[in-house]
């Protein structure tokens, strides 16, 4: 009995630590890019995906604030399932500021936090962005999960997916519009074969 116990112990603390690394990466890498990012004149900007950007916050916030008990796995479960679930937070994660920093990197000057348009803007389909038209939030997205399953209260993890859910769609849906009025019929047929944020559901 003991032993089990100090193995689920190491498990949890080792998932706990990985996700606090992971976030450490995460936010200076975004700050190392935006630091690195060359400056283009902006031809048009949409204030209202700030409301998106605040609901996403609000989203991390949740699943960070509102925690189960240090080290507890989010509900009782066998130590190999334990086990199982902590490789597959940590792959979440480790995929999720992958996908995010080669967006980034692709988007090159045109990447800032609200939806604009700028000076030679080009509709961007290589990369990621093969895969899914908003990789970045899909990346955010896999943050979230990931830290939800690491050390979220259960009762707050569906919460925190919807909040940030209506956050995403504020801001995928302005953006999104801006994108259209640049570039017309590219945009519709790109639009068509690729999906918005997750790859066979949405």
């Amino acid at each position: 009995m003991n032993r089990q116990f100090t193995l689920h112990d190491s498990i949890s603390r080792a998932v706990y630590i990985a996700m606090i690394v992971s976030w450490l990466v995460f936010f200076f890498g975004f700050r190392w890019f935006r630091f690195r990012r060359p400056e283009t004149r902006e031809k048009r900007r949409d204030r209202v995906s700030v409301i998106g950007i605040v609901l996403q916050g609000t989203g991390y916030g949740t699943v960070w604030v509102l925690e189960r008990p240090l080290f507890a796995p989010i509900s009782p479960m066998p130590t190999w399932a334990e086990a199982v679930l902590a490789i597959v937070t940590v792959a979440i994660a480790l995929g999720s500021i992958w996908l995010v920093f080669s967006a980034v990197k692709t988007l090159g000057s045109q990447w800032a936090y609200l939806a604009r348009v700028t000076e030679g803007h080009r509709l961007v389909m290589e990369g990621p962005y093969r895969w899914v038209r908003n990789p970045i939030y899909t990346g955010m997205f896999g943050m979230m999960l990931a830290t939800g399953l690491a050390i979220s209260h259960w009762i707050a993890f569906p919460i925190s997916i919807v909040v940030f859910g209506v956050g995403t769609y504020i801001r995928v849906s302005r953006e999104e519009k801006l994108l259209r009025s640049e570039f017309g019929e590219q945009w519709d047929e790109y639009k068509r074969r690729v999906p918005a944020v997750l790859p066979g559901l949405l």
